[in-house]
């Protein structure tokens, strides 16, 4: 991850790129410095546990953490740091995203996660 970056996008496989690309999109209009990074909650924790921790030192002051199916990194993130966490849940073909809505909006409490989507 580069240095002072505001905003860190992380999905959780390339399937998410097409989605995630688009708030990187809205960020470069709005002349916001970004960094994406492919990490999953469940094939690389280490890695997300990594990211999640060094954002800050990065200059990072929200992610935006997209996933499908047992969409659980938005919220894996969430737990490891106190930067705002903005969680999209991506389509998936078995229930059309239905899946991952349920699994970025179920968080216990303490571990807030803005869904939208």
């Amino acid at each position: 991850m580069k240095k002072n970056i505001k905003v860190g996008i992380i999905m959780g496989s390339d399937s998410d790129l097409e989605v995630m690309s688009e708030a990187a999109k809205v960020l470069e209009e709005f002349g916001i410095a970004y960094d994406i990074t492919v990490a999953s909650a469940h094939r690389a924790p280490n890695l997300v546990h990594k990211y999640a921790t060094n954002a800050p030192l990065h200059g990072v002051k929200v992610i935006i953490a997209g996933a499908g199916g047992a969409a659980h990194l938005a919220g894996v993130v969430a737990s490891l740091t106190t930067l705002p966490v903005i969680g999209i849940p991506t389509k998936t073909k078995s229930l059309d995203g239905l899946d991952s809505l349920f699994s970025t909006v179920s968080m216990p409490s303490g571990v807030p996660v803005a869904t939208v989507g």
